[in-house]
């Protein structure tokens, strides 16, 4: 009886990952096989192995490693601070609530910020530099990009830091060892499976981002986002937006069962 009612608890579960999980992908996959005219073709996998295609993959992981090494930077000594302060539910939830804004709504508020006589180049023309191209770059764009998703590299690295034992740092500080080579030898490899979280919800998303790199970057940035976005909606080369998309879903699956495998390993 209770092997039945947990294959009935299991049927919602399994529905919703055959309709939204793997129907897409195999939806993804057969448009791939064809070209803009129709016709059954493997052509647009030759395609993609061209030189622009290439260039533009290797565009999407430099920026994708960029965004996840800055939020990286910036969200373990927030999250290492977070857990020494009083009222760590309060500072967490300042953290989260720009989750729940829409990603568009944020990404407008920084062409204003960022705009000729926006926040930011009226704090230069103040300072003396003068007004500066900030908006419509590299540095925008990486920026904004980190902005969004930092909060998803701060939450399991805190969960990480607050789930350590505290004895073991009193212990290596004991022994003699310095604050660099307790963090070293202590702290962030009993951390590092956050780290690998946070790096996952980082970078994996980063890979297909558009919708920044066209209002923030003003397309100086071309990722494979970009791209299919593109052939979808303004070429109408489906065939070519999809393969596009499965070689994406295979670079995330890798980089998934990658660090998976890992974290089995140190286990």
């Amino acid at each position: 009886m209770q092997t039945k009612s947990r294959n009935l608890y299991l049927i919602p579960y399994v529905l919703w990952m055959v309709l939204f999980v793997a129907a897409p992908i195999v939806l993804i996959f057969y448009y791939s096989l064809f070209d803009i005219e129709g016709n059954l073709t493997l052509a647009n996998y030759a395609k993609f192995f061209t030189p622009v295609y290439m260039q533009m993959t290797l565009s999407s992981f430099w920026y994708a490693f960029l965004i996840t090494a800055f939020s990286l930077l910036i969200a373990y000594p927030t999250a290492y601070l977070l857990t020494k302060t009083k009222h760590k539910q309060l500072w967490l939830l300042l953290i989260i609530l720009p989750t729940w804004i829409n990603l568009l709504l944020k990404a407008y508020a920084f062409l204003g910020i960022f705009g000729t006589y926006g926040t930011a180049n009226n704090l230069l023309a103040w300072l003396g530099a003068g007004r500066q191209q900030i908006l419509f770059t590299d540095f925008s764009f990486v920026f904004v990009s980190v902005y969004i998703f930092i909060p998803f590299m701060i939450l399991p690295i805190y969960n990480s830091l607050e789930e350590m034992n505290p004895s073991l740092i009193d212990a290596a500080r004991d022994l003699g060892s310095s604050q660099w080579e307790t963090f070293k030898k202590v702290i962030f490899p009993l951390t590092i499976s956050g780290v690998k979280s946070g790096c996952q919800a980082v970078f994996i998303p980063a890979l297909s981002l558009f919708m920044i790199t066209r209002l923030i970057a003003g397309n100086r940035v071309i990722t494979l986002g970009t791209a299919i976005e593109q052939h979808f909606l303004v070429t109408q080369d489906w065939g070519m937006g999809a393969t596009i998309a499965v070689f994406l879903i295979i670079a995330m699956a890798i980089i998934i069962l990658l660090t998976n495998n890992r974290r089995r390993s140190a286990r």
